[in-house]
């Protein structure tokens, strides 16, 4: 299979990239870069949406990752830039593709400068290898000023995994913190934590656990497992995030694994936006690029 654009049906904006390699296959789609399908061996990885719980598959977090208090404030100004930023709801173009491998970019436009006054391309961009794929993105500052910005990837995968049966874990590379922040109203973080039943470095995974997101902020490793003891499991590999999250809901059959560079907003922030938490700031002409490498060993 080559790399192709599959157009929606009916006008509906929903075209897509396939990329392939071996018996594996993702499709991503144009509206916000976002992969909708990732199949190997005719096992569908990727949580498919669905209204009833989360309508979405695994969105691209940009300008900012989580909530904010009310938009964001550049110089005095205030933004209504909501959660998790725009580049989810913005149409990407397809600028290079091979059979497997897409690039897709997103420049700033009159959309984005009501929420987001700063000029910028974001390119994402995936690579499929077997068993294995990667997911990069790169953030040029293309203004005559500095840049804050955050970015973020959100995949839901299907809980149980293909051919799982039982209790499935997280196993983090490194013993995280056996505690995570209480998610104040309105999304934002609050300086108090609540404990987790996280045991050395595995955490059981039951649906009780998902009343908030469990957020792991300045984590200690920079991978995870998510696995059935015995069976198969899904391996995540990150360069340049700093922040680690699981999410679902109760009783949903997804988790999500997150990988952010920064966060939502504390509960007593109201600042400007470079000020924020965990903002990148970038020189002009100056990128920053991180990365996920996924792996699935049935």
């Amino acid at each position: 299979m080559i790399a192709r654009i599959v157009a929606g049906l009916k006008g509906r904006m929903s075209a897509s990239v396939e990329i392939a390699c071996g018996g594996a296959a993702a499709r991503i789609a144009l509206r916000g870069a976002e992969l909708k399908s990732w199949r190997v061996g005719g096992k569908e990885l990727v949580w498919r949406g669905d209204d009833k719980f989360w309508p979405e598959s695994a969105p691209i977090l940009f300008p900012v990752v989580g909530w904010t208090r009310d938009g964001i404030v550049v110089a005095g100004k205030r933004y209504p830039l909501g959660l998790h930023g725009f580049a989810r709801s913005e149409d990407f173009l397809l600028v290079e593709q091979e059979e497997d491998r897409a690039l897709l970019r997103l420049r700033a436009n009159q959309r984005t400068d009501a929420l987001y006054p700063f000029d910028f391309h974001l390119d994402v961009e995936y690579i499929i290898n077997n068993n294995e794929l990667y997911i990069l993105i790169h953030v040029m500052n293309e203004g005559a000023g500095a840049m804050p910005f955050a970015c973020g990837l959100h995949p839901g995968f299907n809980w149980p995994l293909p051919g799982a049966v039982g209790d499935h874990v997280v196993r983090f590379d490194a013993e995280e913190r056996a505690e995570v922040p209480v998610i104040a109203p309105g999304g934002l973080f609050s300086a108090r934590r609540r404990p987790i039943p996280l045991r050395g470095r595995e955490l059981v995974l039951t649906p009780e656990l998902f009343e908030e997101a469990l957020c792991f902020l300045d984590a200690r490793g920079a991978g995870l497992d998510f696995a059935a003891p015995g069976g198969p499991s899904l391996r995540m590999e990150l360069e340049n995030f700093p922040h680690l999250a699981l999410w679902s809901r109760p009783g949903a059959p997804f988790l999500c694994l997150e990988a952010w560079t920064g966060h939502g907003d504390p509960e007593d922030f109201d600042g400007d936006l470079f000020a924020k938490p965990s903002m990148r700031i970038l020189a002009p002409g100056e990128s920053a690029r991180s990365a996920a490498r996924f792996i699935w060993r049935p």
